[in-house]
């Protein structure tokens, strides 16, 4: 396993302006003068959390994939991010784990948000997915998913863990914002992983305000990167491989793990 260098980026969204946003968004990554392998935007990053498909939702291959595409390629690097998507009649909050080659791979967001009838609009998604990185395993998630343990548990078998990162992009409420930062935490120190949280800061369509308090966890659960609340900033950090080895291998908390498997 080679060591990570990720940007991750916190920024207000225009609401329900893909235009727009694709158009900040480009303007954001041409300031990424540094070589990274990986750039995390927000949950629905070209339109804000909205659940209004006839203005918001796109086809598969719509003009925001087709940009991740092009900037993937551009800056040499994955590119993740969430967005909506018409897939056959059906809505989902997918991300896309967009490679510099064009081949990318896609996670539908399992838990939908309830509180704001999300699940009346969009199917879950029933399948997580592995994404691959330098050698590093790396699972994808979106906002809510953050709530549910058994959901982001690492396994461990025949000594290799199932993934080494977490990754959760978020379109987070500001007065939910102690969970955000408590949640993050737990799971980096529960599964022995790092952890990625991307969030977005301002005021959505609908008048809900984000804090953003993106951030980067190590695998003990200390914070190496945060960006200050309600501040639109790049940030930078390096994942070392050499950092979650040595963790697992002087603290084997995983061979005690509960075996579990989910049942739908």
């Amino acid at each position: 396993m080679q060591d990570i260098k990720v940007a991750i980026i916190q920024t207000d969204l225009a609401w329900e302006n893909a235009d727009a946003n694709l158009e900040m968004f480009g303007e954001k990554f041409d300031a990424i003068n540094e070589s990274v392998d990986l750039i995390v935007l927000p949950e629905m990053f070209n339109t804000a959390f909205s659940m209004n498909p006839s203005v918001c939702t796109e086809l598969p291959d719509g003009k925001t994939f087709s940009w991740m595409k092009e900037k993937a390629k551009e800056k040499n690097c994955v590119i993740t991010g969430s967005m909506l998507i018409n897939d056959g009649g059906n809505y989902f909050n997918r991300l896309i784990w967009m490679m510099p080659d064009g081949t990318f791979q896609q996670y539908d967001k399992k838990h939908l948000f309830r509180f704001s009838g999300e699940h009346e609009v969009f199917s879950a998604g029933r399948k997580k997915i592995i994404s691959s990185l330098n050698s590093w395993n790396i699972r994808p998630l979106i906002c809510y998913d953050l709530r549910f343990p058994v959901w982001s548990m690492n396994t461990f078998s025949k000594e290799k863990f199932e993934y080494d990162c977490l990754i959760y992009v978020a379109n987070w409420p500001e007065k939910r914002r102690h969970a955000w930062i408590s949640l993050l935490v737990a799971r980096a120190i529960e599964n022995q992983a790092y952890v990625i949280g991307v969030n977005r800061i301002g005021t959505d369509g609908k008048g809900n305000a984000y804090s953003g308090d993106s951030m980067i966890i190590d695998p003990k659960g200390n914070i190496i990167v945060q960006i200050s609340a309600y501040q639109e900033a790049i940030e930078y950090a390096t994942l070392l491989h050499s950092e979650v080895q040595s963790y697992r291998e002087h603290f084997r908390v995983a061979l005690d793990w509960d075996k579990f498997k989910i049942e739908e």
